[in-house]
């Protein structure tokens, strides 16, 4: 095979696999790649599994080729395995290193869309990780946490002297515990933790709530958020929790913030500046980064805040 044909294949096998482990939408499957080693140690849901290693067959069959063995001895395996409302998602780094997520199957669960992954927190990390002189050690709290895809990033790919993730739902943060745990990081109270990680705490912190004296024990020099500009109500309580954050520095500069966010309803984006105005906090549009290292909506508009207090 000429070089440039390698390449052209390691390209296509590297995108498939972005695109499976992170269990998105396969436009193409490439015959080659079926299982992987990540997928082993932590594996989607069956429900994708079995879709997967469908469609991979029907592939096989459409161009009158014999489906290899493996294929059905690995889809006999997903038949008799035990659906589950937890599955797992890899996200490959390019250190060559994988940040795994093991998440509730249900878009909305327990009450809370705290427990997938929004685009936005794929964006964000893409830029943490083209930018990591902003984070490098530096303490960042990042706010509605989620699935704790951005801080695992962060904290594998960025070196922050320390990471705080925070949401303000108690099952969406023992479920953070749990990925923390999963890729290998130790949250702050383990005096057994790798001390060259760093300290990770997972915090509840209810915007409408939380108080200048419990903000105060956090003292951030970076904040970000992603995909919280979801109602106006959130984004009434984002502004008024910035705010208290920036009061609670006192002496100190205010932390920087960055805000990334899906652009859905232009409407939404206007309130947000516009409270952002009302309340002086200055802002600026990030320009897009080139670093497209996790698959999400290739079509949709991405937008990403700095914010200063």
């Amino acid at each position: 095979m000429a070089p440039e044909e390698n390449a052209g294949t390691e390209l296509l096998l590297q995108g498939f696999e972005r695109r499976f482990l992170a269990v998105r939408t396969l436009r193409s499957f490439p015959w080659q790649t079926v299982r992987h080693p990540v997928c082993v140690k932590h594996p989607p849901s069956v429900k994708y599994a079995w879709f997967f290693l469908s469609e991979l067959i029907k592939k096989h069959e459409a161009v009158h080729t014999e489906p290899l063995d493996k294929l059905y001895e690995v889809l006999a395996e997903t038949l008799m395995a035990k659906e589950s409302t937890q599955g797992h998602r890899s996200y490959l780094l390019s250190s060559g290193g994988s940040v795994t997520l093991s998440k509730s199957t249900a878009i909305i669960s327990h009450g809370t869309t705290g427990l997938v992954t929004w685009d936005a927190a794929l964006y964000l990390a893409e830029w943490a990780i083209e930018n990591p002189a902003a984070l490098i050690n530096r303490t960042v709290l990042e706010l509605g946490s989620g699935a704790g895809l951005t801080g695992l990033a962060i904290c594998k790919m960025c070196r922050p002297r320390a990471y705080i993730f925070s949401d303000p739902h108690s099952r969406v943060l023992e479920q953070l515990r749990g990925n923390v745990l999963l890729n290998g990081l130790s949250l702050e109270a383990d005096i057994t933790g790798n001390l060259d990680s760093p300290r990770v705490t997972v915090a509840q912190l209810d915007w409408d709530v939380a108080m200048v004296h419990q903000l105060s024990a956090f003292q951030p020099d970076v904040v970000i958020a992603a995909d919280v500009l979801y109602c106006p109500e959130a984004i009434v309580s984002l502004v008024g929790v910035l705010q208290r954050l920036a009061a609670c520095r006192e002496h100190k500069r205010a932390p920087e913030v960055y805000v990334a966010f899906t652009v859905r309803n232009p409407e939404t984006c206007q309130l947000f500046t516009t409270e952002l105005g009302r309340d002086g906090i200055r802002w600026e549009a990030e320009a897009h980064h080139d670093q497209k290292l996790f698959p999400y909506g290739e079509h949709l508009e991405m937008a990403m805040l700095n914010l200063t207090l």
